[in-house]
């Protein structure tokens, strides 16, 4: 009877942690003791007791299995909402980040525009003062002839030849006049007109930087989120196979996501891959690498790419000129952006802080793509980088070279 009995709760490994399994031993051995000793004490002992015994024994064997069971269920459930918020806090992180980094832009681009417009501002009040200069001489030499009349002097002129000279004479000076007169009315509303656009440049620089210290403050709260929520997901301890077995889940999702990519991926004008191009690429961001291709990574499961460790927020670069196919998050690997190369070929680049590109967008080698950091629950910032090629990983040691 107990053999029966212990058959029809007997459950499959793979459905608890080892944890798991070495309670259950655990709680056989309290509950059961030692039933053939006991047997043997007894001799002809009145069997109906001792099965009522065994009965109630594997009664309290079961209601253990069940509380174990619903333990492991309450922390798979908190372990993936733990997730979930990790995911929230990975894309709020990215939004800010990458508002940030807009920010930043447009502050650089007002900065240079200022001191553009101080340049001009400079010229134009030099030339103000230059044209104020030969103004008031033509005023002063118009002042010392205007004692004479006009008329007399050319009353006064003998010869219709010098009176034609003294004509053209005074039209002259008078055209000067009028030409100076029209570049100082030119000057000044230029001048104007500057100034006005310095001062608003000045006070969009000043609005830029308020809004750049609100998105930092912004950005550290939703930091300091993330990191309660990675300290509370840690504390979930994993064991070794519960570790593995995630690791498969995660690695089984960027393979089916990239065989729908590759899928739904057309032929683009230009794109030829990246079979020509082998040890001539540049790594997409500077750092040191961590984890080499091929190298173990948890049991059997060995990396199918490379982890550069490199600070939060620096520039990752598109390897090659190509299309974006996904920018999103992805469980296990943060904010992720998958890049088409054509014939075949796909980089991947993980653990982003922010994505600046958007499914579609045509980029061209070296240029940014998105920020270092450690979503998707990374430790250390820094970013995982794949090169595939029609679905295989490949070595991207293979193709990227230190430049």
């Amino acid at each position: 009877m107990l053999n029966v009995h212990c058959q029809s709760i007997k459950a499959k490994p793979s459905q608890f942690h080892t944890g798991f399994g070495l309670n259950l031993v655990l709680i056989l051995v309290a509950l059961l003791g030692n039933p053939v000793n006991a047997f043997a004490q007894n001799g002809t002992g009145d069997s109906t007791s001792n099965s009522a015994k065994t009965n109630q024994k594997l009664s309290d064997i079961q209601q253990a299995i069940n509380q174990q069971k619903q333990a492991l269920l309450n922390t798979t459930v908190k372990i993936s909402d733990l997730e979930q918020q990790l995911k929230t806090d990975d894309i709020a992180i990215g939004k800010i980040a990458k508002d940030l980094a807009q920010t930043s832009s447009n502050l650089n681009a007002t900065r240079e525009k200022l001191a553009e417009l101080s340049t001009e501002k400079k010229q134009l009040e030099l030339a103000k003062k230059q044209q104020e200069q030969i103004l008031a001489k033509q005023l002063r030499a118009a002042y010392s002839t205007g004692h004479h009349d006009y008329l007399k002097l050319i009353l006064n002129q003998q010869q219709p030849s010098s009176v034609q000279r003294t004509i053209t004479h005074y039209q002259y000076l008078n055209a000067a006049r009028i030409k100076e007169i029209e570049a100082f009315k030119s000057t000044i509303t230029k001048l104007n007109t500057v100034t006005e656009q310095y001062e608003q440049q000045a006070q969009q620089l000043n609005q830029l930087t308020q809004i750049q210290n609100q998105q930092k403050q912004i950005l550290e709260l939703s930091k300091e989120k993330q990191k309660q929520t990675l300290k509370a997901l840690n504390k979930k301890a994993l064991t070794e196979q519960q570790k593995l077995a995630k690791l498969e889940r995660e690695e089984k999702s960027i393979v089916a996501l990239l065989k729908k990519m590759a899928a739904a991926a057309r032929e683009v004008e230009n794109l030829v891959g990246l079979s020509k191009l082998k040890r001539k690429l540049s790594w997409p961001v500077k750092g040191r690498i961590e984890h080499s291709f091929g190298t173990r990574k948890q049991g059997y499961l060995k990396w199918k790419g490379v982890f550069l460790s490199a600070p939060i927020g620096r520039e990752v670069k598109t390897i090659h000129n190509g299309t974006i196919l996904f920018s999103d998050w992805l469980k296990g690997y943060g904010l992720v952006t998958v890049v088409d190369h054509g014939d075949g070929y796909m980089s991947l680049y993980g653990h982003n802080q922010a994505l600046l590109k958007s499914v579609g967008d045509r980029v061209e080698a070296g240029e940014p793509i998105a920020l270092i950091g450690q979503s998707g629950g990374q430790a250390e910032s820094g970013l995982y980088f794949e090169i595939r090629h029609k679905g295989q990983a490949v070595n991207p040691k293979l193709w990227c070279t230190n430049k």
